[in-house]
Formats: C-alpha cells, structure tokens, sequence
C-alpha cells in the first residue's frame, strides 16, 4: 500500500507552524516568511537534500482549507490558490473544507477537488488517485495534526527554525508521546534549522 508523507513542514523552536493573523496578504501570518526561510533559493545542499524527497514519488496531495487560501477565499468563486495558474503539485490535490465547490483543473497536472468528509474517506480516495504512488499531507498544521492524531502518517519530517513566534498554531497539541511509535533522526544544517524525521516503526 501507498506511504502517507508529510515533509518540510516549517515549525517554531515554539511549536509553531504557523503565525497569528492570517491574510491575503500575509499566508504564515505575524510568522511572515520566516518558518520557511531556509526553503527558498539561498538555502544550501544539505537542504536541498531534504525539499527534493518532499516530491519523490507523490501522486496525490491533501491539504486544509487554511493552506489553500486565506480566511473566506471559500466566499470567492475565482479563488483558486495560492499558486497562480500552474501550481507546483502537479498531481490530484484534495483540498479539506465545509463548502465544497466543483473541481479546478490547473495547468501543469494538478486538480483541486473540494471535500467535505472524514479524513479516512479522502485519504481513501486520495490513494484511489495516487495509482500505487504514495499520499503526501501538505498541512496546515490543523489539518495536519488530524492526521497524526489518527495515526494515518508513515513519515513525518519537520524543519526547526531557531525562532520563538509566541502565537499561531501549534503543531503538537494533544500528540503527547506521538514519536513513541515512530524511528526518530535529526540534522541540523549550516543554515541554522534543524530537519527531524519521522519513520514509523515496523511492527516485527
């Protein structure tokens, strides 16, 4: 069977994946673009390692409303990401939300489809899309957590930016004890993050 995945999901030395105040105009919040600094061109090889198998082998996506746009984009029929007119995802991408709208086929692969139901019957049919590739959970930390509480994620792998955000939404609540079922490894990388992966264990 197909791996859920989770990757470079960017949290605070706080626990925060995201910041307070999400807008248009601000996607990470009061946070701005500092969780995710190190992803973008000035980051170094050692990162690369870790955003290139982000892609390795996904051929659905899932993601909460809150990454697909700010608070109310469900209110606008000509909302249709983040990401212009190609999104970089290339593959079914299901979108979690209470007002589900028709389908959106983008250039490039991808397709949003808008879903209202449990996260065990999307995920099902994310995996029906996928064709035997794996299922990656792209956040936010909300839709994530949900996730990880079910005990639906085989890997995990998150980045720690050395910074204290004090507000936002917190990747960890009521998921004491979580790396308890799961291969724990750490790397910190001459940009100052630290990536921690999350394998779960095989049961012998």
């Amino acid at each position: 069977m197909s791996r859920v995945r989770a990757h470079t999901i960017g949290i605070s030395l706080d626990g925060f994946a995201t910041g307070e105040g999400q807008s248009l105009e601000a996607p990470f919040g009061h946070a701005g673009h500092r969780l995710m600094d190190w992803f973008f061109p000035t980051r170094n090889d050692a990162d690369d390692v870790f955003v290139d198998r982000a892609w390795d082998g996904i051929g659905a996506e899932i993601m909460g409303a809150g990454k697909f746009g700010p608070p109310g984009w469900q209110d606008d029929p000509d909302w249709k990401g983040w990401w212009g007119e190609e999104p970089p995802f290339h593959t079914p991408t299901f979108v979690l939300t209470h007002q589900p709208r028709e389908s959106i086929e983008m250039k490039g692969g991808t397709t949003f489809h808008f879903r209202n139901a449990p996260i065990e019957d999307v995920l099902a049919e994310a995996r029906e899309a996928a064709a035997g590739q794996d299922v990656r959970i792209g956040g936010g930390p909300s839709s994530l957590r949900e996730f990880l509480a079910a005990g639906l994620v085989d890997h995990l792998q998150v980045t720690v930016t050395p910074i204290i955000l004090g507000r936002g939404v917190r990747l960890w609540d009521g998921l004491e004890a979580f790396e308890d079922g799961y291969d724990v490894q750490s790397v910190t990388t001459p940009s100052g993050v630290t990536h921690i992966t999350f394998d779960r264990k095989q049961v012998a």
